[in-house]
C-alpha cells in the first residue's frame, strides 16, 4: 500500500507544476498506458488502492479542464484521509507561497514617528511639494495590498446583493413534515386504497409480482406494494416455518421474486430487507430454497450485486441451521412465536421457553467443551478411528431408536407421500442433514458444468477477432475475480459449518480441496493463458487468497476429525499438490513477486493464508508420511 501511495503522490505532485491545459498534461491524459493504469486501479478490489486511481483520474482531468467527480471522499476509512491530504498539498504548494511578508513589528515601531513628524520635514515638505508627492507614490504600493480598488463605473448588477422585489402572491411551499401529515390525513385520502398486509405466502408473492388482477386508477402504487411486501416478508416466512407445507410450496417462487427484485423506487432499507427475507427462506426451507438459489446463481441474467445477495443468503442460512453465530435478524423472536401470542402471559412464557430449546443448547455447548481435550488427545493417538466409529455408531443408534407416532392415515399407501412430508416439516432440520445434498455438492457440480460450458464457448470463438470473440470473464459475470472470490469464500463457510456431516471426509473435503487448487492454479479463461510467466501470475490476488483460505478450512477440519488420516492416505496426490502450490506462492511472496490485483489488505492475507496451509499440511504429513504413497 505504501508503494501505491508513493507512486500516486509522485505523479500528482509532478503534474501539478504544469499549468492547466498544457501540452504535457494533455498528452499524458491521452496516453494509452495512463488510461490502462487508471482502469486497473479503479477496478481493484481493495478500496484503498482503488481510491489512488480515482484521485489521479480526477486531478489529471481537472488540469485538462474536464469535469470528473467520483464523490464519496468524506469519511475516515479506505484511504479517504490520505486522499484529502494529497488534495490540500496540491492546492497550496511551496512555490506559490508569497515571498513578501508584512512586518508587523516594523509598522508598529514607525507608527509613533508618523504621529509626531519632525518640524524640519514639515517645512521641507511645504517648500518642496514635488518631493512630497514622490514620497507618497513610494508608500502607495505597500498600502495597496490592504485596499480594494473599486472602478469608477461601478454597477449594482455586478454585486452579490439581491434586488428588492415585491412579495410573491404564491403561498410558501409545504415542509416535509407538513407533506407527511397531509399524506396521513384520512379526509384527503378518500379514493386511495391502502395495501393490505399479507397473511399467506401466496399473497406475499403476488405483492412482489404485482398481482394478477387488473390495476385501476384507485389501486395502490407498485412502490407501496413492494414496500409492504419487503416489510412483512421475513416475519411471515419465519412464522410459517413448521406449520404445514405452505412454506415449501411457495419457497421457490419467493426465491425468484426476491432475487430478481430491483430497487426502482429507492425504498428505505431495501437491501437489508431483501437480504433478511432470503436468509429466512434458506434457513426455514433449505430443501427448496437452497437448490433454487444455486440454480439461479449460475444464470447470466443477474448482476454482481444480485449474485452477492444469493451467496450471502446461502452462507448465513447455513450457519443459522448449524446453530453458529449469525447477524441479528431485524424481526424480533416474539413476533415469529406463532401461535403462542394468543395465550395468556404465563402460558406464553411457558411456550417461549419450551420452543427455544435453551436447555438443549446449553447441554450441547457443555458437552462440546468437555470433549475438546479428548479430541486433541485422540488426534495424536492411534485410537482416532475407533473414537470416530464409536461417535457415528452412537449417533445412528439414537436416531434409529426414536419413537415415532403412527398416524391413522399412514396405513394407507396412497397417503405415504403426505405423511413423509408432514414428518419432515415437523422435525427440526439440521445443517449436517442437508449440507452435502442441497448446499455444497450442487454448488460444486454446478460450477464445474458452468466452467466447462464457458470454456467450450470460448474455444469455438477463439479464431474470431474483436467483439465476435466470446470471453467468459467479463465484468459482472461469474468467472470475474470479484464474483468468483466471493463464491469461494461462501463455499469455505459452508464447508466449515458442515464439518460434522457423515459425508464430510469422503465427499465434501476432497471435492472442495480439488476446486480450490484448480481455481488457484489454472486460468478460468483461455484469454488469460497467454502469460509467459505462467498461469499463477494471471490469477487475481483476492482469488488466490480465497482459494488458500478454502484449503485451510478443509485441512483444519480434517485434522480435527481424524488427524488427517483419510485425506492423507486416500487423497495423497491432492494433498501433495496443495503443498507444492502453497509453497510456491509463499516463496514468490517472500521473494517480492507482485501479483495482479495485489496491494492493500491482500498483501497480509495472502501470505498468512499460504503459511497457514503449509503448517497444516506439515502437521498432517508428519503423522502419516510413512503410509502416504505418491502415485503421480
Amino acid at each position: 500500500m505504501s508503494q501505491h501511495r508513493y507512486m500516486t503522490s509522485l505523479l500528482l505532485v509532478t503534474v501539478s507544476y504544469f499549468p492547466k491545459s498544457s501540452s504535457s498534461v494533455l498528452k499524458l491524459a491521452s496516453t494509452v498506458s495512463f488510461i490502462n493504469a487508471i482502469s486497473v486501479y479503479i477496478s481493484h478490489l481493495d478500496a484503498s488502492v482503488r481510491r489512488c486511481g480515482m484521485l489521479a483520474a480526477e486531478v489529471v482531468a481537472h488540469l485538462c479542464d474536464k469535469k470528473l467527480d467520483f464523490g464519496d471522499w468524506d469519511g475516515d476509512g479506505f484511504g479517504k484521509p490520505w486522499c484529502r491530504s494529497i488534495r490540500s498539498l496540491l492546492e497550496s504548494r511551496d512555490v506559490d507561497a508569497p515571498l513578501e511578508m508584512e512586518d508587523d513589528e516594523k509598522e508598529q515601531g514607525e507608527t509613533h514617528e508618523e504621529e509626531e513628524p519632525d518640524r524640519e520635514e514639515l517645512k521641507e515638505a511645504n517648500n518642496n511639494p514635488d518631493r512630497h508627492e514622490s514620497q507618497q507614490e513610494k508608500e502607495r504600493p505597500s498600502q495597496s495590498r490592504l485596499i480594494y480598488n473599486v472602478s469608477a463605473d461601478y454597477d449594482s448588477d455586478d454585486s452579490m446583493t439581491g434586488y428588492a422585489s415585491p412579495p410573491s402572491s404564491r403561498s410558501a411551499s409545504p415542509s416535509p413534515s407538513e407533506l407527511a401529515a397531509i399524506e396521513k390525513d384520512p379526509t384527503l385520502n378518500v379514493g386511495l386504497k391502502k395495501v393490505p398486509r399479507p397473511m399467506y405466502l401466496a399473497q406475499l408473492g403476488d405483492l412482489f409480482r404485482g398481482g394478477s388482477s387488473k390495476v385501476g386508477p384507485d389501486d395502490p402504487h407498485e412502490a407501496d406494494r413492494i414496500e409492504m411486501a419487503l416489510n412483512t416478508a421475513e416475519e411471515l416466512i419465519r412464522r410459517k416455518k413448521g406449520f404445514g407445507t405452505e412454506l415449501d410450496e411457495n419457497a421457490v417462487n419467493l426465491v425468484f421474486a426476491l432475487l430478481g427484485l430491483q430497487d426502482n423506487f429507492d425504498l428505505e432499507g431495501f437491501a437489508e430487507k431483501r437480504q433478511g427475507a432470503l436468509n429466512a427462506l434458506v434457513a426455514c426451507s433449505p430443501r427448496k430454497a437452497a437448490p433454487a438459489l444455486i440454480q439461479e446463481f449460475f444464470k447470466n441474467q443477474y448482476s454482481a450485486d444480485q449474485r452477492f445477495v444469493a451467496l450471502n443468503a446461502l452462507a448465513i442460512g447455513a450457519r443459522e441451521l448449524a446453530s453458529l453465530p449469525v447477524p441479528a435478524s431485524r424481526v424480533p423472536v416474539e413476533r415469529t412465536a406463532f401461535p403462542s401470542k394468543r395465550l395468556p402471559e404465563p402460558l406464553h412464557r411457558k411456550y417461549i421457553t419450551a420452543n427455544t430449546d435453551l436447555v438443549l443448547l446449553m447441554v450441547d455447548d457443555l458437552s462440546k467443551k468437555a470433549l475438546e481435550p479428548q479430541q486433541a488427545e485422540a488426534s495424536t493417538s492411534d485410537a482416532t478411528q475407533f473414537v470416530r466409529e464409536r461417535r457415528l455408531r452412537i449417533g445412528k443408534t439414537s436416531q434409529s431408536q426414536r419413537v415415532i407416532e403412527v398416524l391413522p392415515h399412514s396405513l394407507n399407501p396412497l397417503s405415504s407421500d403426505l405423511s413423509s412430508s408432514a414428518q419432515q416439516s415437523t422435525q427440526r432440520t439440521s445443517f449436517i442433514d442437508v449440507a452435502a445434498e442441497y448446499f455444497i455438492m450442487p454448488l460444486i457440480s454446478s460450477f464445474w458444468s458452468f466452467l466447462r460450458d464457458e470454456q467450450a464457448r470460448e474455444e469455438r470463438t477463439a479464431h474470431r477477432e474483436g467483439r465476435s470473440r466470446y470471453q467468459g470473464t467479463g465484468t459482472g459475470l461469474i468467472l470475474n475475480p470479484l464474483v468468483l472470490a466471493q463464491f469461494v469464500r461462501t463455499l469455505a463457510i459452508l464447508v466449515n459449518a458442515s464439518v460434522h456431516a457423515p459425508e464430510w471426509l469422503s465427499v465434501i473435503a476432497p471435492e472442495a480441496l480439488e476446486l480450490a487448487i484448480t481455481i488457484g492454479t489454472r486460468p478460468m479463461s483461455i484469454t488469460n493463458d497467454d502469460d509467459d510467466e505462467g498461469d499463477r501470475q494471471s490469477t487475481e490476488a483476492s482469488l488466490l487468497t480465497s482459494t488458500l483460505e478454502l484449503a485451510l478450512v478443509v485441512l483444519d477440519g480434517a485434522l480435527n476429525i481424524d488427524g488427517g488420516r483419510i485425506l492423507g492416505l486416500e487423497y495423497t496426490t491432492l494433498v501433495l499438490g496443495v503443498e507444492e502450490w502453497a509453497g510456491k506462492i509463499f516463496k514468490d511472496i517472500e521473494r517480492g513477486l507482485k501479483l495482479e490485483g495485489g496491494g492493500g489488505a491482500h498483501e497480509i492475507k495472502l501470505s498468512r493464508a499460504a503459511a497457514g496451509v503449509l503448517l497444516k499440511i506439515d502437521e498432517l504429513t508428519s503423522k502419516w508420511r510413512r503410509s502416504m504413497l505418491d502415485t503421480r
